[in-house]
């Protein structure tokens, strides 16, 4: 397991750009492949995107292809995702989570989860 910490959500105007960062701990980031997951208010956890191991690969939701870009820096245990012309429809909380079988998109494929930070978006 990997232990995950979630950073850099606030309030963003529509149009607006926003960095999330996530920590994880231990020595073995580097194993996991990392995915964004988003949730709004009563609605269900949704994918967002997703990146492999060395960072050379990664997938979107196309809600957000074009407009979001996930990143890793393994020397420094943290994942990113880049936001940008965001809409008031990307407002939720986000989550990262770890896996080891790159390629999921359902929550259940990820095994270790942050604690989220607020994503708003005003119009």
């Amino acid at each position: 397991q990997v232990q995950l910490v979630e950073s850099g959500g606030g309030l963003v105007q529509a149009g607006g750009s926003l960095r999330l960062s996530c920590a994880a701990s231990g020595r073995t980031f580097r194993s996991y492949a990392m995915g964004w997951f988003r949730q709004a208010p009563g609605k269900e956890r949704e994918f967002v995107g997703a990146i492999s191991r060395s960072g050379g690969s990664t997938y979107y939701a196309d809600s957000v292809k074009g407009r979001f870009t996930i990143s890793r820096d393994n020397a420094k245990n943290t994942v990113y995702l880049q936001m940008n012309s965001l809409k008031p429809e990307d407002t939720a909380v986000y989550y990262c989570a770890a896996t080891t079988l790159y390629g999921g998109r359902g929550t259940a494929d990820f095994g270790s989860w942050g604690q989220g930070t607020q994503v708003t978006v005003s119009s």
